[in-house]
């Protein structure tokens, strides 16, 4: 067994000597996006430091808990804030929690993030949709694993996000009012923003948004058998050609108006799974 099974195996045995129920859905929480944890029912709050192996949060409005309880009639499991690669933890270390989560028994994985608009149709506070991603972080999180009770060593991607929870959060957005967007996000290491050339190229080569997150934990979540969706509430946009320093108090802002939207679109579419 692998140094990273055994991780994995001892983080999962403590959790459950913690928590009895068993999570169907799994929800990764991004910048300033901690509504959803709220509203979990009957919630029972593990903090990051109490787990065998988990990092610690270090990133502004990132708690740093797993939460359980009941949303929208599901048992769910939730991390009120994630780990990035800028912070200094290996890829290995910022994706462990999605395979415990998987070993907990989640099916599905709902993960969203903050991010910059690059697509010029796109303005701030909007929802969009990741249909698919790019990885610019020049690492993968299965570099180096050849433990086959981790997953298959080449996970097929040609669908990371599900069609299926696509379709269904577009139908729940008509339903509630709710315009929400479609896109391809890009992920790049950070934590520096880019500069107005790196906008030119990142909406070159086809993406819609850009952050810092996201793509390391679907990777893994591909690898390890979840159905998958995700979605990014533009913070900031990021048009060369009208480009405005930004503010990371901002940003945190614009997410935190955004996150009732989100939080609803979230809370319909695990009723619906």
């Amino acid at each position: 067994m692998s140094d990273l099974m055994k991780k994995v195996n001892e983080a999962v045995a403590f959790i459950r000597k913690k928590v009895k129920t068993k999570p169907t859905v799994a929800i990764i929480l991004g910048t300033g996006l901690s509504k959803v944890g709220k509203d979990i029912k009957s919630k029972k709050i593990i903090h990051y430091k109490e787990i065998p192996h988990f990092p610690l949060s270090t990133v502004e409005s990132h708690t740093g808990a797993l939460i359980f309880g009941k949303l929208s009639g599901k048992n769910v499991v939730c991390m009120s804030g994630r780990f990035h690669f800028y912070e200094g933890y290996a890829m290995e270390q910022i994706t462990l929690p999605v395979r415990v989560m998987r070993k907990l028994g989640a099916k599905t994985l709902l993960v969203s993030n903050a991010g910059g608009g690059l697509n010029p149709q796109f303005e701030c506070g909007d929802l969009m949709i990741i249909e698919d991603h790019i990885n610019l972080m020049g690492a993968s999180p299965l570099i180096g694993q050849t433990d086959p009770k981790l997953g298959p060593r080449f996970p097929d991607m040609s669908e990371p996000f599900s069609k299926k929870l696509i379709a269904l959060a577009e139908q729940i957005g008509l339903e509630e009012g709710i315009k929400v967007r479609k896109g391809v996000y890009v992920a790049v290491t950070g934590p520096n923003l880019e500069t107005r050339a790196e906008y030119r190229f990142l909406r070159g080569i086809g993406a819609d948004a850009v952050g810092m997150s996201t793509v390391p934990e679907v990777i893994v979540a591909r690898q390890v058998g979840f159905q998958t969706f995700g979605m990014t509430v533009v913070t900031d946009m990021c048009l060369p050609d009208a480009l405005e320093e930004a503010d990371i108090h901002k940003i945190i802002g614009v997410a935190n108006r955004a996150e009732p939207k989100l939080a609803k679109v979230v809370e319909k579419l695990v009723g619906k799974i």
